[in-house]
């Protein structure tokens, strides 16, 4: 994915009032959209930007700050990004965790959050800045509240390809707009729990994750304001995510999908 491509992207699919603006109609544009405020919920409203990198790698703005969704294609694929403030990794595997990455693209002030089995897996140097969540604990950083959620297959099982308490998803919070990154997780109870998501990142590949009717009945079940597929190509190739769009929007039409280019650059 090209830098004049992602920036193109990341403007218009900037959330303004949860818009039903389609990301074919902003596309045809003749020039960006500008950046707009999403109102949270009747609270504080602050400017949210998403930018696909590949399958489950993404950028945030996020008002003033920049979050990064477990970077890994090493720092050509964050060029001409800003650097992160924020650095969330939910798991071990090599579409999550690249510690090569994570040394290119951090910066002093950066702060990588990850599970304790994520850390493990780290160099020293950025183990020991790498701050350990577990699932069901929370902590504050560059005033985003975070919370650890868990992210695993169906049915439990320790061999399982996402045991449960290895890898976190994680609900981040600032200003009243809730954020969900579901990670590599089966339409688990925990997801199906969430209330008040303006904004859900949600997987379905098999055999890793779930299937697309799965993915489709968890989200009914927490009804987030907006989803994004993400993390849709598995063994059988690419997911149907316009089947998952049509699933959700005939169980409620208040859900709005919103399809992003996640492969193009890979």
């Amino acid at each position: 994915m090209n830098k004049e491509y992602r920036s193109t992207l990341a403007a218009v699919v900037a959330i303004c009032a949860l818009t039903a603006c389609s990301r074919d109609e902003a596309m045809a544009a003749p020039a960006p959209a500008e950046t707009a405020p999403m109102p949270a919920g009747g609270a504080v409203a602050e400017t949210f930007e998403v930018t696909p990198v590949s399958h489950a790698t993404a950028v945030l703005h996020w008002a003033d700050k920049v979050i990064y969704l477990d970077p890994v294609g090493g720092a050509e694929a964050f060029a001409g990004m800003d650097a992160p403030d924020l650095v969330l990794v939910t798991d071990i595997h090599g579409d999550h965790l690249s510690a090569d990455t994570l040394t290119a693209v951090i910066e002093d002030g950066t702060v990588i959050v990850a599970p304790q089995a994520v850390i493990d897996q780290l160099p020293e140097p950025l183990a020991q800045r790498t701050t350990m969540l577990a699932n069901g604990q929370s902590l504050t950083e560059h005033g985003f509240s975070i919370e650890a959620i868990p992210m695993y297959n169906l049915p439990e099982s320790a061999d399982a390809f996402h045991p449960k308490g290895r890898g976190n998803g994680y609900v981040i919070e600032r200003e009243g707009l809730r954020i969900y990154v579901a990670g590599d997780t089966e339409d688990v109870p925990e997801m199906r729990a969430l209330k008040d998501i303006d904004v859900a990142f949600i997987p379905m590949n098999l055999p890793y994750t779930m299937t697309v009717e799965d993915a489709a009945d968890g989200v009914l079940a927490f009804a987030p304001k907006r989803v994004y597929p993400y993390h849709f190509r598995g063994t059988e190739g690419l997911s149907d995510v316009e089947k998952f769009k049509s699933l959700v929007n005939s169980g409620n039409p208040d859900i709005e999908v919103e399809l992003l280019d996640w492969y193009s650059g890979t």
